[in-house]
């Protein structure tokens, strides 16, 4: 760049360039332009990562909703159904062991219904087995490591090739523990803790009552609560 001085000011003469123009009139309006052009960029820039930041936001609420779904607590692996078309016979009157038929129909929800059946009885301690079958069912795997149930949809109709379970007091009151192992169309078979089971179009079940009432308690080491034979 060439300069010519040209004209005085306080410090005695103006620098310009060859076509006459101050020099620091041209550095402030090249230097506004690059100014300007930074914040434009840091403005592009800002935006952008508030974009990443909501889209990581995002995937970690999805992760943690998905989670959430795939994952029951213990505590709340609870009936939440109704078995309105149970129906109840006690088949050895008089007998010092009593055996139930507890019978579920279409739409039935059976680990309700069981719930419902051992309150209603007073059973207070009692093994079943079933069969039957199901149009639609949630079983639970229980992982140690989250001390939470992971879900096992069951989809469509199932035949219940074996259903076993029992009933002892926890708290004073009577609480269902049950598995389950179902057929698929193909022949395959899926398996797990009970979490719902919504009957199609039949589940019989036999329930035996025992002689001595059986209690659970709360285990700290897993969140569940397990039978204790010490338990007077």
């Amino acid at each position: 760049m060439n300069l010519i001085a040209s004209g005085k000011n306080k410090l005695g003469f103006v620098a310009v360039d060859y076509k006459g123009r101050p020099v620091a009139q041209r550095l402030f309006k090249s230097g506004f332009k690059v100014a300007a052009y930074d914040v434009d960029r840091m403005i592009k820039i800002k935006r952008l990562g508030c974009v990443l930041v909501l889209i990581g936001v995002a995937s970690l609420m999805g992760y943690s909703q998905e989670t959430a779904s795939e994952y029951v607590s213990p505590s709340e692996a609870v009936p939440r159904g109704k078995a309105p078309k149970m129906q109840v016979q006690l088949l050895n009157p008089g007998e010092p062991t009593k055996q139930y038929a507890v019978v579920f129909y279409q739409g039935d929800e059976a680990f309700s219904g069981l719930q419902e059946f051992a309150e209603k009885y007073q059973v207070t301690s009692a093994h079943f087995t079933a069969i039957g079958a199901l149009n639609g069912a949630t079983l639970g795997w229980f992982d140690p490591q989250r001390k939470m149930y992971k879900k096992i949809p069951i989809n469509g109709q199932h035949e219940v090739i074996g259903m076993s379970g029992d009933i002892a007091l926890y708290q004073g009151k009577a609480v269902v523990h049950t598995h389950m192992v179902v057929g698929s169309p193909d022949g395959t078979t899926l398996a797990g803790h009970v979490l719902a089971a919504y009957v199609s179009p039949t589940l019989e079940v036999i329930v035996t009552v025992d002689p001595r009432t059986m209690k659970k308690r709360f285990d700290p080491a897993t969140d569940l609560i397990l039978i204790d034979p010490a338990s007077k």
